[in-house]
């Protein structure tokens, strides 16, 4: 049986980190399936139901925190309405093209968006500009989460994989 959980924590972990970088695939979520394993098994002595919750808790405001991050980023550097909503529209569309559609059709959106509202070029692009810091701040708070629930799950778990 050990085996087994050993296996489905590895395959969460590698889908976890996959979709640290390819927003199709839910890699937070994906990540808390290792710890519910340890904290529904032997392995779980280390993790309290705080710490559990709280891992719960962080990853669950990083998902709404990553979608907000791209429209503060647009409204600081100046977007219109139309513009927030292009480049969402943008973000939609990206998922189309992934892996580089995620960060370029935003952006394409934002700007479009602003020129279409009747902003100048200039205006356009630091909208747009805007759109992509915002997509940074999101992965960056994403890829931090992602490493922390890993180095947990890998210091917590070593002691068992040892022979």
């Amino acid at each position: 049986m050990n085996i087994i959980i050993f296996i489905i924590c590895a395959i969460c972990i590698i889908a976890g980190v996959i979709g640290c970088f390819l927003p199709v695939v839910p890699g937070l979520p994906l990540l808390l399936i290792p710890l519910a394993l340890m904290k529904f098994t032997e392995y779980g002595a280390n993790l309290s139901w705080a710490c559990f919750f709280i891992f719960v808790a962080v990853v669950t405001a990083e998902t709404f925190l990553e979608y907000i991050f791209q429209t503060w980023g647009a409204k600081k550097f100046g977007a219109s309405r139309a513009g927030i909503i292009s480049a969402f529209v943008g973000t939609l569309a990206g998922l189309f093209f992934l892996p580089l559609g995620i960060i370029i059709c935003p952006f394409l959106g934002a700007f479009s968006g602003e020129l279409i509202a009747g902003a100048s070029a200039g205006k356009s692009l630091k909208a747009a500009c805007g759109t992509f810091i915002g997509f940074l701040l999101g992965f960056g708070l994403r890829f931090a989460v992602c490493v922390w629930i890993i180095f947990y799950l890998f210091i917590n778990l070593q002691p068992y994989i040892r022979p």
